[in-house]
Order: C-alpha cells, then structure tokens, then sequence
C-alpha cells in the first residue's frame, strides 16, 4: 500500500526517484514494472504497478466502443499510458507528453493513493489539497452514502 504525499525532483531528462520506502514491494511484487498515465479527472498522472494497471485494462477493454463518453476513457487512459521501469537507481523515467499534460517542472508531489501514485506539480498539488480540504471542512463531502458509513 502506498500512503503519504512527498516532494520529490524531476531531473533534466525527466526522471524521478521512487522512494526508497516503496521500491521492495514494486520490486517484489512487479519485477519494478509500473505504468504512468493521465487522470481524466485531475490535472495530475496516475502511476499504477503493473499488476494494478492489468485490473485496470481490463475494465476498460470493458468499456462499449461504440459510447463517446467510454471511448474518450478508453482512449486518453490507454493512448497515455506509458510503460516505466525502475533503474538500479530506482528512477523511472516520465515521458515528456505525460510530464506536458501536468505540467510537470522541477519539484513535483508523488501522492500515495493506496494501490497507485498519483503525480502532481507542486502548484497543483497545493491548490488541490485546498480545495479538497475546504470542501471537507464545509461538510459537503458528507453527502456521498460511502462516505457517510466512512468511521475514521
């Protein structure tokens, strides 16, 4: 499980440093193969395990062809998504249309979200974590039936 937001750097040739602390389970469990692609909602990357994003193509291999709004899914999640592999260093490199899309610069957020990273600049990382903190704080995230059984 991956948890925690972390400030990390984005090299000159676009790579980033997983953190030590993660890297014996993506080694162990995924031979440190991992997919990068967008997220169709943020403005920020997904990083997924490879077994993680195998769960994922399936279900969009799910997805109707023939419905506009699941095929721009199927596109944007697929047309993106871009293998990775941890150097010995334990780096992976970001291709530069993904570092583009989230505009990408020296100092980035990568965000444990449990069985995924998601990838922020650091811009965007903190206006979200503003919004998302005022929307809790104004109780309209308790509108949701999951979240109403959520018990922290």
């Amino acid at each position: 499980m991956f948890r925690g937001a972390q400030a990390i750097n984005l090299d000159t040739k676009g790579r980033i440093a997983i953190p030590t602390r993660y890297r014996p389970e993506l080694l162990a469990e995924n031979q440190g193969q991992l997919i990068c692609t967008v997220d169709i909602r943020q403005p920020c990357l997904l990083l997924y395990p490879l077994k993680e994003w195998e769960i994922i193509e399936q279900k969009l291999c799910q997805l109707a062809n023939f419905d506009p709004a699941q095929r721009s899914v199927q596109r944007v999640m697929s047309g993106y998504a871009t293998e990775c592999e941890l150097d010995s260093a334990g780096r992976i490199l970001l291709s530069a249309p993904l570092r583009q899309r989230a505009k990408l610069e020296k100092t980035i957020m990568l965000v444990g979200q449990l069985n995924k990273f998601e990838i922020w600049s650091e811009t965007e990382w903190q206006a979200q974590i503003e919004r998302d903190l005022e929307l809790g704080l104004s109780g309209e995230l308790a509108t949701s039936d999951a979240l109403k059984m959520l018990s922290l």
